[in-house]
C-alpha cells in the first residue's frame, strides 16, 4: 500500500498539522508509558519524518526518554506525536485524524509491548503482537 497524506488540528484549532507519507496502517502500543499518556493503548500511525506544524509555539514537548519525545498543545492538551529523536519519526495518535475513521485503505496491523497489556482489554482484530524485548531487537538496527 502507497503512503497517504493527512490534514489535521488540535481540539482548540491552535496547532494544526500535515502528513505528507504516512504509512496507511494503525498500530497500537501497550507500553506503561504510552497507556498513562494516552489514558489506554495509544492506538498511532507512523506519520514519518515530513510532518509540518502551523501554531508552532502553542506545542509543549516533555522529553520522555532517551531516543523519544511527545508533544502536546499547551492550550487544550491534545496530544500531538511521539517523536524518535535519531530518525525524527513521527508516531501520531490515529484519533487526530478524521479522515482514517471512514478509510478502506488503512489497517489495525500490529500490537507491540503486548507483555505490558493489562487484562482488562482485549482487541479482536487479528495483528502481529510483540513483546518490548522483540521490538527493541527489531529495530536495534535503525538506531
Amino acid at each position: 500500500m502507497s503512503a497517504i497524506t493527512l490534514n489535521s488540528q488540535c481540539l482548540c484549532q491552535k496547532v494544526r498539522i500535515q502528513v505528507a507519507e504516512a504509512k496507511p496502517h494503525v498500530d497500537s502500543c501497550h507500553c506503561s508509558m504510552c497507556r498513562k499518556w494516552s489514558g489506554g493503548p495509544l492506538l498511532a500511525i507512523d506519520c514519518g519524518s515530513n510532518v509540518k506544524f502551523e501554531g508552532e509555539d502553542n506545542i509543549k514537548i516533555f522529553d520522555s526518554s532517551e531516543w523519544a519525545e511527545r508533544g502536546f498543545c499547551s492550550n487544550c492538551g491534545t496530544h500531538l506525536f511521539y517523536r524518535l529523536k535519531q530518525t525524527n519519526q513521527y508516531i501520531m495518535p490515529a484519533g487526530l485524524f478524521d479522515s482514517l475513521d471512514t478509510s478502506d485503505s488503512v489497517e489495525f496491523t500490529t500490537q507491540i509491548f503486548i507483555d505490558e497489556k493489562p487484562r482488562y482489554y482485549d482487541f479482536a482484530n487479528q495483528t502481529k503482537m510483540m513483546t518490548g524485548e522483540e521490538v527493541f531487537a527489531a529495530f536495534a538496527g535503525d538506531t
